[in-house]
Formats: C-alpha cells, structure tokens, sequence
C-alpha cells in the first residue's frame, strides 16, 4: 500500500527582510487609517518556499512519501534542480512561462511578528493541477495555493475517496462562509493556527466543538504555548518543544505540518503525531529560511526521545 502524500499548494521563492526594532513602535494606533511607514532591514536574503516546498522538505527529512502539486513560473529552474536533488517528485509541478513563481517578501521584527508581501504569479493556475494525474496516494493536503486550484483540489480528493487535511493559512479570507463550511465537511483534518481558527469561527458561526465533530480531528497550534489535537470528543494536549534557538518562524507551521502527516501515514497514535510535529517546527525555527535544517532520521529520532522519553 502506498504511503505517498500529496501536497497541494504553493511554490515560492521567499525574500526575507529582518528589521531589528518591534513593529508596535512604529505604527500609531491612532494613524492606522493612513499608515505611511517604512522599515530598515539590514539584512535580507532569498530563500526556497511555498507552502508546498516546505511541507515536502520536511516530509523527506522524516523518511516520507512526499509529491508536490504546484504550480511554478519562468524562473523555476533553480528550484525544479533542487527538488531533483532531494528526490522529492516534480512530475506534477505545472510551468506557466509567461508567469513567474509566486514571490514572498517578509519583514520580521524583533519579535518575530511578521508583514508579509505575496505576489502568486503562477499559483494562480493551480487550478489546472488535477489530483488523479498524480496516481495513487494514502494522503493529500490542501494547503495555500490560489484559490480556485484549492477548491478544486478539495473537490477532486473527495471525489475520489483521498482523505485530506485543509490548511487554510493566509487563503481563509479569501473563502465565503459557505466554501469554508464545504471544506471542512469534505476534509478529514483541518489544521490552523490560533488566529486563524478564531477567523474560521467567525466566518463559519461554527464553534470550535462543531468543527472538530465534522472530522477525524481538529489541530489547532498555538506557537510557544503548544498545541492542541481535538479527536473522537477528546482534546490531547501536546506540547511545545524546546528550540535551540528562535531565528525565524518562517515554515515553521509547515514542518508542524509535516509532522501531521508522517504520523497520519504511518498510523502513529495522536499524541505522538502531534509531539513529532512539535518537534520539527521546533527544529525549523533555530534555523534561518523554510528549508536550511539538515538532520538525520537518527538525529530527529534521538531529539524526540530526549524530549519525551521515549522513541517514535
């Protein structure tokens, strides 16, 4: 039986830009109706991203399955070689050439609060990805892309039987109450983060209650206070792991998420899947860039014991 997950979503490539003050003191609350700013970022750097990329990466660091569905620009050449190199499958990443890749320009303080700039350039034609060419697979995510693609794609894994997990991330706003509440019914797993749940909430008049009743399970992350795994009535708490060091959050949700559906494939049981996920978002943010952590399945396997006593 196949253990290959298919991750829906965007490819990007991501300039980040670090400002060294909070943003809160540069933004008058009084003034927001005419905000007029501007931040310097000392340093900057472009690195490999998207939603999609990043959820592969740490997939295969874990020892998974992973298939990108995405779309990407005239500029894809230096990604599609480094996707090769890591032996993660791009046979089913669409060229656009007249578009260029989705760019991501992020601006993070000291904080680690972010403003982000995303063009989807060819993201916008997810759209034309459709989910049976990419063969048998025991898993899909539905993760930001553009939106038509995401309905679609949502459409498509439930037509044919594939249970999904629907990311919303920063496409939520996009979606109507009525698109929301289709989703989730059609999805087997919906992961958010605690702003984004909130919205979700807001927009569907569902409560956190009914939402999770709709599914096999719920995650909702909630950064350094840990998260939670709502499942057959219950909630399981799972824990925040240590990191080395807090460089940057950017990818951090996607290796958590990763972390979902390696446990998820391999039938691990909630808390385990959700402490691994803990774990690989804690190893994400001591690094800079979405894809810059390099550990062996020794290496994660060793981390995750001497956190919770006890091997995965």
């Amino acid at each position: 039986m196949t253990k290959t997950t298919l991750i829906c979503g965007s490819l990007a490539f991501d300039t980040i830009m670090q400002f060294e003050g909070r943003f809160g003191e540069s933004l008058l609350a009084d003034q927001l109706h005419k905000v007029n700013v501007s931040f310097l970022v000392p340093t900057m750097r472009t690195e490999f991203g998207g939603c999609s990329g990043n959820i592969a990466y740490n997939l295969k660091l874990l020892g998974g399955e992973p298939r990108i569905m995405g779309v990407m620009g005239q500029d894809s050449g230096p990604y599609l070689e480094r996707l090769q190199q890591l032996e993660i499958a791009t046979n089913n990443i669409l060229i656009k050439p007249e578009s260029y890749t989705a760019q991501c320009f992020v601006t993070a303080d000291a904080d680690n609060n972010q403003i982000n700039a995303f063009h989807p350039g060819a993201m916008a034609f997810a759209h034309e990805n459709n989910v049976a060419d990419a063969g048998p697979v025991a898993i899909a995510i539905i993760a930001p892309d553009g939106q038509e693609g995401m309905l679609k794609h949502a459409a498509d894994c439930f037509a044919l039987g594939v249970p999904f997990m629907f990311d919303p991330g920063q496409q939520l706003p996009r979606f109507t109450a009525a698109q929301l509440i289709d989703l989730i019914d059609k999805a087997s797993y919906v992961a958010a983060n605690d702003y984004e749940i909130e919205m979700l909430m807001e927009r569907t008049g569902l409560t956190l209650v009914d939402i999770a009743s709709r599914l096999t399970a719920l995650i909702v992350t909630r950064g350094e206070h840990g998260s939670e795994i709502y499942t057959e009535g219950k909630r399981i708490d799972i824990p925040a792991v240590k990191a080395d060091a807090v460089l940057d959050p950017t990818g951090c949700g996607d290796a958590y998420r990763a972390g979902l559906l390696f446990g998820i494939v391999n039938k691990l049981t909630w808390e385990t899947t959700g402490r691994l996920a803990s774990l690989m978002g804690a190893i994400k943010i001591a690094r800079q860039g979405a894809q810059n952590h390099h550990l062996t399945l020794e290496q994660i396997a060793t981390r995750f014991e001497a956190a919770f006593g006890y091997r995965y």
